[in-house]
């Protein structure tokens, strides 16, 4: 695996020196058999820097949710968005993470002139965009949105297991661990399983 320096060297040639402002965008929830994928765009005010950004994944709940709320309170502007289980059913789960990106940055109150996507793909934005990989860990702006996506969805999950108790979603988030298969073998899925993904094929032709 590239080191943070070499990335930092590679990512040096990439013309970030553009004029006006620039929004880091993130996903959560690409991987998980339940739940919508949700999206971020973040703008950070470049004078009053929040400190502790980091991958979301490498952070802890508890710090993640503080940094969810100092983020909203202090970002320039922010957006967060959704691509909808019917929608990830009909165009496929990166069309739909696209979809969800492309929604967070225009929703925007801010218009940026620069995105920055963790990731190697972009979604088709009117302005200039530059796909950043392992950015949730290198940028600022995208570790800010990868926290905001990845809380926003852990609540919808919060939510889900609210509705559908028996599958453990406030545990598991959706993915596919020992006990949610088990929940799927003896259930069958529930409304917010994403169809198309073959875990959860599987168990409509078991039941």
């Amino acid at each position: 695996m590239r080191s943070k320096k070499s990335l930092l060297l590679e990512q040096k040639t990439l013309n970030w020196d553009t004029s006006g402002l620039m929004a880091g965008v993130d996903e959560a929830g690409r991987g998980p058999l339940a739940g919508p994928v949700v999206a971020a765009a973040v703008i950070l005010d470049d004078l009053d820097p929040i400190q502790g950004l980091n991958d979301s994944k490498k952070l802890t709940a508890r710090r993640r949710e503080a940094l969810f709320d100092e983020i909203r309170a202090r970002a320039l502007c922010f957006a967060i968005a959704e691509a909808s289980v019917q929608e990830i059913d009909r165009i496929n789960i990166l069309q739909a993470t696209m979809l969800a990106m492309k929604r967070a940055v225009e929703a925007l109150r801010l218009p940026p002139k620069l995105v920055l996507v963790d990731g190697n793909r972009l979604p088709k934005l009117a302005m200039r965009a530059e796909a950043v990989v392992q950015g949730d860990a290198l940028v600022p702006a995208i570790s800010a949105a990868s926290i905001l996506a990845k809380v926003h969805r852990d609540r919808l999950c919060v939510e889900m297991h609210e509705r559908y108790p028996a599958y453990g979603f406030d545990q598991h988030k959706g993915y596919g661990t020992a006990l949610h298969m088990a929940a799927l073998q003896a259930h069958g899925p529930a409304d917010c399983h994403r169809l198309t993904f073959a875990p959860v094929a599987r168990s409509v032709r078991c039941i």
